[in-house]
């Protein structure tokens, strides 16, 4: 019961960090580069953290595609703010994310076995589900640069595999 209560505070807070009404003012390219760069770097370090905790093959399965995808697109969005003159800066909502991850990092150190597998699938679920949320609401609206848009646009199939994959395996679990 404690696992739950504390993954659905985490989770109510990283959906609450990447909601259109948490962003006070629109981001700035900039910002935006910042925020795909810190959402994909904390998916490859939960991806890494679960391929050395992981108990069940299919959840090993899926946090090894989240650091092979992640880190391909962290390297595809590095190379495009480089290509546009675009140098990451930070923001509040990057901020956020990176001390809820870090809070959710550290809870799931402390679960073991199947109890760490159910706790990482239902992180990956919810997080992709912000993050579906955020870039379809929040980055692409106010993206300014056509070619960053296009980039965050073309990124949005991989997310939504992503989670229909955690899904598919969150329901297995249950």
């Amino acid at each position: 019961m404690k696992v739950h209560i504390v993954l659905a505070g985490a989770l109510a807070t990283i959906v609450s960090v990447l909601s259109p009404a948490a962003v006070a003012q629109a981001p700035t390219d900039p910002q935006i580069v910042g925020i795909v760069l810190a959402a994909n770097q904390i998916d490859i370090d939960a991806g890494n953290a679960a391929l050395a905790k992981a108990h069940k093959p299919e959840v090993k399965a899926l946090a090894q595609q989240m650091v092979t995808d992640h880190a391909s697109l962290q390297k595809s969005v590095e190379q495009l703010g480089a290509k546009l003159h675009v140098t990451p800066a930070g923001s509040a909502t990057a901020d956020s994310l990176k001390k809820q991850a870090a809070a959710t990092a550290a809870h799931l150190k402390t679960l073991h076995g199947d109890a760490y597998d159910k706790a990482y699938i239902d992180n990956e679920v919810a997080y992709h589900s912000a993050v579906i949320d955020a870039v379809s609401k929040v980055l692409i609206p106010n993206a300014q640069n056509a070619e960053l848009k296009s980039a965050l646009i073309g990124a949005a199939p991989a997310f939504q595999g992503h989670l229909q994959h955690a899904q598919m395996i969150q329901s297995s679990l249950h």
